[in-house]
């Protein structure tokens, strides 16, 4: 008897824990389902490409003509054309010229430096220089005329200061004191670059940009940031290149700021030579080493290049710079031509400044340093 009244209550217990142990994995696919049919109604039933976002529509009018008074006074497009004495350092800073003597192609009127349009690329960190379309080289189009110089065949020297641009008034007085034929380096580092390098094309001056490269004792003796090393990646030194020669526009080359290190390693030099010769631009040696390999980098990438005989102010007192000088006409009368190295000082500005006053008369022309560079 037991056993039979046990047995069915038995059953009904199984049946009703059955009913309380749903499937999970069915309810929640049965909910998806649900879910489905439920977008795909809305999308077949409500025509909303928005998909239910909040919107609103706005008229745009163009403001493009909107002061009437403005254009009841216009006159149209206006064509400005450079003063051509306004960059006097560039002969061609308004026009190339054909063999016949006529204007062939208008460049553009000068940037803020004095770079031309046609002679800039554009780069991540702005406009470097390059070769025109024409074949004009930054080289040609932004050097100091000396034609009569050098039709004259007197001795000629060429004075080079280096370190403008970092101290924004000091460079202003050199620019100020000095003759227009001498050439201004200029630092890349300085905050006011578009004045300085701007007022010194603008008295007449040809400018180089100075590179800072690496010398033997490097990093304790540092010439400053991006400076190219040795046993860098190929990429890496001419992308601080590029970025050092954006700092400014308007030079005819560049010019060492230390490097004994480097110009000395061909592996390293040659890439930026290559460059130089790439983009019609010429490269002044500071005469610092005599282990530079620019003279031959040079030759072969055909920039145009000179070396510097003379760091004028070693000693930076006027009897010692004043000799130095005589020292430089000496060598001008022997070879037909030197170049010196001075740099920004006040006490090398003001003797160089005098000094020039009374070269011609011993015979000698100040011409710019392009005009020695071949």
């Amino acid at each position: 008897m037991t056993d039979d009244l046990t047995t069915p209550l038995t059953g009904r217990k199984r049946r009703a824990n059955a009913r309380r142990r749903l499937p999970v994995a069915r309810t929640l696919f049965g909910l998806l389902v649900l879910l489905a049919i439920g977008f795909v109604a809305r999308v077949l039933l409500v025509d909303d490409p928005d998909g239910g976002r909040p919107r609103q529509e706005v008229a745009i009018t163009s403001t493009l003509q909107a002061n009437s008074v403005a254009n009841a006074v216009s006159d149209g497009p206006v064509t400005i054309e450079a003063d051509p004495q306004q960059y006097p350092a560039g002969s061609a800073l308004t026009a190339v010229t054909t063999g016949s003597g006529g204007p062939s192609s208008v460049l553009g009127l000068p940037s803020m430096f004095g770079a031309l349009p046609d002679l800039s690329e554009e780069t991540t960190d702005g406009p470097i220089p390059r070769i025109s379309a024409t074949g004009l080289t930054p080289f040609v189009a932004y050097a100091h005329p000396a034609e009569a110089a050098l039709a004259s065949g007197q001795p000629m020297i060429a004075i080079v200061v280096t370190g403008l641009g970092i101290n924004e008034q000091g460079s202003l007085n050199a620019i100020d004191k000095l003759p227009s034929a001498m050439t201004l380096a200029f630092a890349p580092y300085g905050k006011a670059l578009s004045t300085t390098v701007a007022a010194a094309r603008t008295a007449g001056h040809e400018v180089l940009l100075e590179v800072p490269l690496e010398p033997f004792d490097y990093p304790q003796n540092d010439p400053g940031p991006q400076t190219l090393l040795t046993g860098e990646p190929t990429r890496a030194n001419l992308d601080k290149l590029f970025w050092l020669m954006s700092r400014f526009g308007g030079y005819v080359g560049l010019i060492n700021n230390m490097g004994a290190r480097f110009t000395a390693s061909a592996a390293d030099f040659s890439p930026m030579m290559e460059e130089l010769g790439a983009r019609g631009l010429g490269y002044l040696d500071d005469g610092s080493s005599n282990r530079s390999l620019a003279p031959q980098l040079a030759k072969g990438n055909k920039v145009p290049f000179s070396r510097a005989d003379l760091m004028i102010d070693d000693n930076p007192a006027r009897a010692a710079i004043l000799a130095a000088l005589a020292s430089l006409e000496a060598k001008a009368v022997e070879n037909g031509q030197a170049i010196g190295i001075v740099s920004a000082l006040p006490i090398s500005i003001t003797s160089i400044a005098e000094w020039a006053r009374d070269l011609e008369a011993k015979g000698i022309l100040l011409v710019p340093a392009s005009a020695l560079m071949k």
